[in-house]
């Protein structure tokens, strides 16, 4: 499963939690065709257990997640001589998913480590869930996707300790140094290794690669230069490290749809309905 493409279709898919549940299984304890109305997560809290969707077996123990559809037949048996403890979230899906895959129909396993925080938000969110009104709702919902997202991160840095500190390193480096003329094939040698493993790291951890993020967040500065002040369109380019500023302004356009003269007057014209936000580094 990749953590990216996973984390990018729950951020465009509408979804609210259905219920949240604690159970707790004795040893030797087994469950066979079982099935949910709805997708959802099993978050294991204490002991072992096995789950059978369609001949594929998934062991859960503390420190990895499952994810089943719905009305998905389940098999289900309680391994060891410890009782099977474990949160049950389920969501329901509240619009047509994006294209890719459906969630309904999709089941998997992360490996997320031993996660304090993740452990602690399981906890407030099934007190959330226990009490009635309004504001305990939404702090459900915003619970959840905080959890989604500490899924994602320590799925994604999970068994990768020196690709993470590699990441860090690298795109700490860019966010001092964008204004320099830096290059992919630089910042590989920088770092000892060759292009195309700085490709992996960065494609795995953020979705694009090393060149594709350093223009990424040269453009995110050039925004906030341009609605920060009236300097010339040549002046804000070389402060970026471009020093053609028609090439600036054409690598502009097609990445945010305007040149950067229309993006500085649209939003100054009308700065509470300018649709066309910063890309996300």
């Amino acid at each position: 499963m990749d953590i990216n493409k996973l984390a990018e279709h729950y951020a465009r898919t509408s979804f609210r939690v259905e219920q949240v549940c604690r159970y707790v299984r004795e040893p030797g304890k087994s469950c066979d065709d079982y099935t949910e109305p709805f997708p959802g997560f099993v978050f294991p809290l204490r002991g072992k257990a096995d789950f059978d969707f369609s001949g594929k077996v998934y062991t859960l123990t503390s420190g990895n997640v499952v994810h089943g559809g719905a009305r998905m037949p389940l098999n289900r048996s309680v391994l060891g001589d410890t009782k099977w403890e474990y949160l049950l979230v389920l969501y329901r899906i509240c619009a047509p998913e994006p294209s890719g895959f459906c969630l309904s129909d999709t089941h998997f396993q992360l490996n997320t480590g031993q996660s304090p925080r993740l452990l602690e938000l399981l906890k407030l969110l099934w007190r959330s869930s226990r009490e009635p009104g309004g504001i305990s709702t939404f702090q459900t919902e915003t619970l959840f996707r905080c959890i989604l997202e500490e899924l994602f991160v320590c799925a994604r840095n999970q068994n990768s300790d020196g690709e993470q500190a590699l990441f860090e390193q690298v795109s700490k480096y860019i966010h001092e140094h964008y204004m320099d003329g830096l290059s992919v094939r630089a910042l590989a040698e920088q770092n000892d290794i060759n292009e195309n493993r700085l490709f992996y790291v960065f494609k795995k951890h953020t979705g694009m690669g090393p060149g594709k993020y350093l223009m990424a967040y040269r453009l995110n500065r050039a925004k906030e230069s341009l609605l920060a002040n009236d300097a010339p369109i040549g002046e804000i380019a070389k402060s970026l490290g471009y020093e053609d500023a028609l090439y600036f302004s054409r690598i502009f356009k097609k990445q945010v749809g305007v040149s950067p003269a229309e993006f500085r007057g649209s939003f100054r014209n009308n700065p509470y309905g300018f649709q066309d936000g910063p890309i996300p580094i």
